[in-house]
């Protein structure tokens, strides 16, 4: 948005303007189209990270660097090239590989940013939460959401590599992080198959009368594969069987969700995984907000910003707000995504356009 009426360039004009700049003032009229746009125009960029790339970098930190008190974690955040070398995929979401070598443990934290995992490839690491062990296995989503305790440690003869989001960049701007170490004991070394929240929590359809009250972050500490996959699996049978396609053709999604309020699993993170069938296309849609996917299995491509990208397992992709995007399938192409959608929707700002709708 241009304004043409501005006042002509005189001394008396300067000097008014040297008053604002001495008192760390800006008059809105020669900055309207920087700070009201006539659409989102973000400064991150559509970026593509190559797990083959990732992997190898990830695996030689695992040979050079300890993981203990002060560095805490061994990972590596993906830094958007449009957002200046900060470790921010995009304006409010972190993206991260993790790696941790057999019988290591990364000591236990707590922090304000809600946080999830999610594992491409790999078994033998726990996650503890609260003093809770959460296996760690291929296809599953961990959550750890704000202000809960949590350590890793990989009981397995082999290394393990994850991805972790969070909220920090949100937070971050926002100035509401908080950060606190944990018990210097190491972690629990126990390996249950199942967590006590997916003891209590994980039976469809039935609530414990034991915990009746809401949630703000899902009390599941590991959404499983084999159930992802089921649900998956039956949108694209009854699509075959005549019912309605739940999304587009050939592509069915699920959402993971809060179980106490059917909303999403933490406040500011929206989780999700795609499926589409061989040959299928999505239309392309523009979205406010910004999306991160990572490619469970499979081939195929995103369009982003009309640029068309191939993708293999591993991949990772960021969609920046109101980039026009669409996806292809080669194979069946697996995807988990994340996005800061519970905060666009929470405030109002979410708007959505998809072609031909």
């Amino acid at each position: 948005m241009d304004n043409a009426m501005q006042p002509e360039d005189t001394p008396e004009l300067r000097a008014l303007y040297q008053g604002f700049k001495d008192n760390h003032l800006n008059p809105l009229w020669t900055q309207t189209g920087d700070l009201m746009p006539l659409h989102p125009r973000p400064k991150a960029v559509p970026h593509v990270w190559r797990w083959a790339d990732l992997l190898p970098l990830a695996e030689r930190s695992g040979e050079l660097v300890p993981v203990g008190r002060g560095g805490e974690r061994r990972a590596i955040g993906l830094a958007n090239p449009g957002l200046g070398g900060r470790a921010y995929v995009s304006p409010t979401l972190w993206a991260a590989i993790q790696y941790l070598c057999p019988g290591e443990n990364a000591p236990e934290h707590r922090h304000a940013q809600n946080a999830f995992r999610f594992v491409v490839e790999g078994e033998g690491v726990w996650t503890v939460v609260d003093g809770d062990p959460v296996r760690m296995s291929r296809g599953d989503l961990l959550l750890t959401p704000g202000w809960r305790f949590h350590g890793h440690h990989n009981v397995a003869t082999e290394p393990m590599a994850w991805i972790d989001g969070l909220d920090i960049p949100f937070s971050q701007q926002m100035d509401v992080g908080f950060f606190e170490f944990g018990s210097e004991r190491v972690t629990d070394n126990a390996t249950p198959n199942y967590s006590q929240g997916e003891r209590l929590w994980c039976h469809p359809g039935l609530r414990p009368l034991s915990h009746l009250q809401d949630t703000v972050s899902s009390p599941i500490g590991a959404y499983r594969w084999e159930f992802t996959d089921q649900a998956l699996t039956q949108q694209l049978l009854l699509e075959d069987e005549g019912m309605p396609a739940t999304v587009e053709q050939g592509h069915a999604a699920i959402r993971y969700v809060n179980p106490t309020t059917g909303g999403d699993v933490m406040p500011t993170i929206r989780c999700e995984f795609h499926r589409l069938r061989a040959g299928a296309e999505t239309p392309e849609r523009r979205e406010v907000g910004s999306t991160v996917f990572q490619v469970f299995e499979g081939q195929g491509a995103v369009v982003m910003g009309g640029e068309t990208h191939r993708l293999e397992k591993g991949d990772m992709f960021v969609i920046p707000s109101w980039v026009p995007w669409s996806l292809q399938a080669e194979t069946q192409f697996d995807l988990f995504r994340f996005s800061d959608a519970p905060i666009m929707e929470r405030l109002n700002f979410m708007r959505t356009a998809v072609e031909g709708q």
